[in-house]
């Protein structure tokens, strides 16, 4: 799924990069979607990743992979603080992994850390039994939340 600034779902005018996509998996043996966005989550892109949580809602798990992320605003973060309400109320879950700066960095002065569990990356969160990196309601150390090559 791609996004363009003022081209949503028909792909960016010639000669101009794709500044969004998402891809989706299934993670095998599992209820769980993996939803991988790439680029710049903004308002102009913000419709695919919308788009994706909405058509994966019935799933058990959705783990977000923001290791492609390379800059979330305030309405990518809605999205998903409201994607994760709506699955906590399905009796599901939505886990965040790979946040990289600056993306973790607005996580952390939003306070948004406090709400998801973060994981190091995608393969930690998919671990049965691996530990959040931060666990809502526990203060996160240091900085932030995870960081790759940086655990806590």
């Amino acid at each position: 799924m791609d996004a363009e600034q003022g081209m949503p779902g028909g792909g960016p005018p010639p000669g101009r990069p794709v500044r969004f996509r998402v891809d989706v998996r299934p993670a095998w043996g599992r209820e769980t979607v993996v939803i991988a966005p790439f680029g710049e989550l903004d308002h102009d892109t913000v419709e695919p990743l919308g788009t994706a949580l909405e058509k994966n809602s019935d799933a058990a798990r959705i783990v977000v992979d923001c290791a492609g992320l390379d800059f979330c605003d305030s309405t990518g973060l809605n999205l998903l603080l409201r994607a994760r309400a709506r699955a906590l109320e399905a009796g599901a879950e939505l886990d965040l992994a790979g946040l990289r700066p600056p993306v973790d960095r607005m996580f952390e002065i939003t306070g948004a850390l406090r709400v998801f569990r973060v994981y190091a990356d995608v393969r930690e969160a998919l671990a049965a039994d691996a530990p959040a990196v931060h666990e809502p309601g526990r203060p996160a150390d240091g900085a932030g939340g995870a960081r790759p090559g940086n655990p806590e």
